[in-house]
């Protein structure tokens, strides 16, 4: 693969990002505003006309907090080019872009189809970087001529607000291809974090329990939806509820992930999708865009209120942090990132109050293994069996924050 090293260090290098939905809008708009020339492509003209309105309505807002100049506001609109066809001759203004960032439908074929129209166009020094939250960086690099240099860029939604972008290296990717592609990020100011490339990288695969066991304390009676939410919100210290969150990221998004993860993981019992979120998605009610979700979001719906017990909230609390914390811990045991990486990843990028391994720490190791071990003797159930590193974390009196190898 031809080096690129040198072109990515310059502001005027110009990015090509493919999909102009929300994910990719944000991308674009994060690169102009850092001064790169940048082409905007989508298959549907509409997407094309909401970027480009939503990118002057966002730059208004800039200029009204006095963040930004009248001045340079119009110099970053300037710098994107809209185009609204995705064939390789639409394409033809992405020839000299030193990277093209895919974010178009999560569908491994579509994007592998996309990548192979993006080789006709590009040069092969071009890097080209998939947004995927979930699929195989290696499948997508398999579908390429130049597999060295394909490479995972995840960055989360709203692109321009959230700092956290994971690098995501196939087996295929070269490591130069990997260090440019953090590089340009870092550039950007984006914090960044490195990924294996499996399942749901990091975030998405360590975040799996605040969804899947407030799913399961439901089903179970334990407590009912607002009462989950505000015990996660109240004594957890996190800025919202499961419940509330699965509304707003949307039921066929959320579950999807879920559901990616779980047959990519060859249906791991800890990443088991939820009955009663496939029942909402089949009924269309997929949160607050539907209207409907596990609230009710029409005019003058009455929300259900909270059960208001400490007890009851500190069980509930205990139960989905012993599981994100056993996740998290296991993530790197099975070098999927390193220690330090998981802390970022799940502080920057969904926002958790504290690193989990930290937390890990506080709640006291041996603590978070008896409380897993009485689970999996509770339920027979290999979803709540404990990572090998904080078995021997335990053993050792080691914090789950040192980086060495268990």
């Amino acid at each position: 693969m031809t080096s690129v090293t040198g072109s990515l260090d310059s502001t005027r290098a110009p990015i090509g990002v493919v999909g102009a939905g929300a994910m990719g809008a944000g991308i674009a708009q994060v690169a102009a505003m850092h001064g790169h020339q940048v082409v905007l492509a989508d298959a549907m003209p509409a997407a094309v006309a909401r970027a480009r309105s939503g990118h002057a309505r966002a730059v208004a807002r800039e200029v009204e907090k006095g963040r930004l100049t009248r001045e340079a506001a119009d110099a970053m609109l300037g710098r994107i080019t809209y185009v609204e066809q995705v064939t390789a001759e639409a394409l033809a203004p992405m020839a000299n872009c030193v990277m093209v960032i895919e974010a178009i439908v999560e569908r491994l074929d579509a994007k592998q189809e996309l990548l192979r129209t993006l080789e006709r166009v590009v040069t092969p020094a071009t890097i080209l970087a998939s947004n995927t939250s979930s699929l195989s960086i290696a499948a997508l690099a398999g579908a390429c001529e130049h597999k060295a240099r394909v490479v995972g860029v995840h960055f989360f939604n709203p692109a321009p607000v959230m700092p956290l972008v994971e690098i995501i290296p196939a087996i295929s990717t070269s490591p130069e291809t990997a260090e440019n592609a953090r590089a340009l990020a870092a550039s950007w100011k984006k914090v960044t974090v490195v990924a294996a490339d499996t399942p749901g990288f990091i975030v998405n695969r360590v975040a799996r329990p605040f969804y899947g066991e407030a799913l399961r304390m439901r089903e179970e009676g334990l407590a009912n939806c607002a009462t989950i939410d505000w015990a996660l919100k109240t004594v957890g210290g996190f800025r919202m509820g499961p419940f509330e969150l699965m509304d707003f990221i949307g039921h066929d998004i959320n579950f999807a992930v879920t559901r990616s993860v779980f047959d990519s993981m060859f249906h791991d019992p800890r990443y088991r999708p939820s009955l009663h979120q496939q029942r909402l998605v089949e009924a269309g009610w997929l949160g607050r865009k539907s209207g409907r979700g596990f609230y009710d979001y029409t005019e003058g719906a009455v929300q259900p209120a909270p059960t208001e017990d400490p007890v009851l909230a500190e069980a509930i609390v205990h139960r989905v942090l012993v599981m994100l914390v056993n996740e998290a811990v296991d993530a790197v045991h099975l070098n999927v990132c390193s220690s330090a990486d998981v802390e970022l990843a799940m502080t920057t990028g969904v926002n958790y109050p504290k690193g989990l391994l930290s937390w890990g720490d506080e709640l006291g190791p041996a603590n978070v293994l008896a409380r897993l071990q009485a689970l999996q003797f509770e339920t027979g159930d290999d979803r709540y069996r404990p990572s090998v590193r904080l078995r021997r974390a335990v053993q050792a009196g080691r914090s789950l924050r040192d980086p060495a190898r268990a």
